[in-house]
Formats: C-alpha cells, sequence, structure tokens
C-alpha cells in the first residue's frame, strides 16, 4: 500500500512559511539599528575626547586595540575613564603613525 504526503507534508511547509514570513528581513534590520547606535555612542565619547569616530576607529587599528563596536559603545556609555585610556592608546597610534 502506498501512501501519499502531499496534503499534509504540504500543510507543514505552509506552516513553517507563515512562521517565518518576514523574520529574516527584521533580523537584518535589528543589525543594522543596533550597529548605528554602537557608532553614535562611540561618536559621542571619542569627540568629547578629542576624536573624531573615523580617526578613533583608524587609531584603534594602528594600535593593534581588537574590540568590537559593541563594547566600546557599552565602555563609552557606562565607563568613561575606561573609554578614556582607549582613547589616548588611538591617539599615541595616530601620532606615532
Amino acid at each position: 500500500m502506498r501512501i501519499k504526503r502531499s496534503v499534509s507534508s504540504q500543510k507543514k511547509r505552509r506552516k513553517v512559511l507563515e512562521e517565518a514570513k518576514g523574520y529574516r528581513g527584521n533580523r537584518k534590520a535589528r543589525k543594522r539599528d543596533f550597529r548605528r547606535l554602537w557608532i553614535t555612542r562611540i561618536n559621542a565619547g571619542a569627540r568629547l575626547n578629542g576624536l573624531s569616530y573615523n580617526e578613533f576607529m583608524h587609531g584603534l587599528k594602528e594600535a593593534n586595540i581588537e574590540l568590537n563596536r559593541k563594547m566600546l559603545a557599552e565602555m563609552a556609555v557606562n565607563e568613561p575613564q575606561a573609554f578614556a585610556a582607549i582613547v589616548s592608546r588611538a591617539k599615541e597610534a595616530l601620532g606615532a603613525g
């Protein structure tokens, strides 16, 4: 005897697609929004310490400091002294380079 699965498999596929509808676009937009927020916070913190965002990021690269934007933004908001120390290291790297 042969079992035909067309109805049940289509129902299952339709259910999964309905649940996933629009999910991927929302996740990507959320990533974009958070990245923009982090960059804004880093820029504000860097400008308080005398650098623009792009100068600061370039200085970090020159100083071989590998911190992601999420951590830098968190430090800029919650630990301004530590962030200021990182900015000064970036300034030194820019001056040496």
